[in-house]
C-alpha cells in the first residue's frame, strides 16, 4: 500500500493549526505509516511538489505571495483541506479588512513605531486590499473549522483521507473550538 503524499502550508495565520497537528503526539508515528510528509514548514523542501495527494492549508490569503502560493498548491494537489477558521473564513487576519491595507500598514509601522517609522517596502510581502478565505481564491475540498481544530479532529481527517474516504465532520468540530 502506497502512502498518502501530504503537504501542510501556512499562509496568513498564527501557526496554531500546525501546533495542533503536532499535538497528535504518538499518533504522528501511526500516521507516518500511512502518510509521507512531502512539504511543510516542518521540512526543508524548497519547491512545492507535483502530485500531492492532500494539502492542509492553515491561514487566510492576505498577500499577493499567499495568492500565488495557493494557486500553485491547488494546481498540484488532489484534495485541498482548509484547516482552521482563518483558512475557512479569513477570521482574525481579516480584521484589517474594514480599515484597508494602507491604514493597517500606517498603524503598524508608523503610529505604533518608536524607531524607524515608515512602512517597509521590500521586507514584507505586498498586502492585498482584502484578506480572503482560501475558497474565495481556489476550490476547497474539505473544510475543517476550529481555532485551532483539535489534534483529534486533524487525525480523524487524515485517517479518513488515507483510507480513501472524505471525512464527515458534522458534529466533530465547530468554529472557534
Amino acid at each position: 500500500m502506497s502512502r498518502l503524499r501530504l503537504a501542510t502550508v501556512w499562509l496568513d495565520g498564527c501557526s496554531g493549526c500546525h501546533m495542533s497537528f503536532l499535538d497528535m503526539d504518538e499518533r504522528l508515528i501511526e500516521l507516518a505509516r500511512k502518510v509521507e510528509l512531502v512539504w511543510s514548514p516542518f521540512v526543508d523542501a524548497k519547491e512545492f511538489p507535483e502530485q500531492t495527494d492532500v494539502t492542509l492549508v492553515e491561514g487566510a490569503v492576505g498577500t499577493a505571495e499567499d495568492e500565488e502560493k495557493i494557486r500553485r498548491i491547488r494546481a498540484r494537489t488532489r484534495v485541498l483541506v482548509a484547516l482552521g477558521d482563518c483558512a475557512v473564513t479569513a477570521n482574525v487576519p481579516a480584521m484589517r479588512n474594514p480599515f484597508g491595507r494602507q491604514a493597517a500598514l500606517s498603524r503598524a509601522y508608523e503610529e505604533n513605531a518608536t524607531r524607524s517609522q515608515g512602512s517597509p517596502s521590500s521586507e514584507i510581502p505586498v498586502l492585498q486590499n482584502r484578506v480572503r478565505p482560501v475558497h474565495e481564491i481556489v476550490p476547497v475540498d474539505v473544510f475543517v473549522p476550529g481555532c485551532p481544530p483539535s489534534a483529534h479532529t486533524i487525525y480523524y481527517v487524515l485517517e479518513e483521507l488515507a483510507a480513501g474516504r472524505m471525512p464527515d465532520l458534522s458534529g466533530r468540530t465547530r468554529f472557534g473550538a
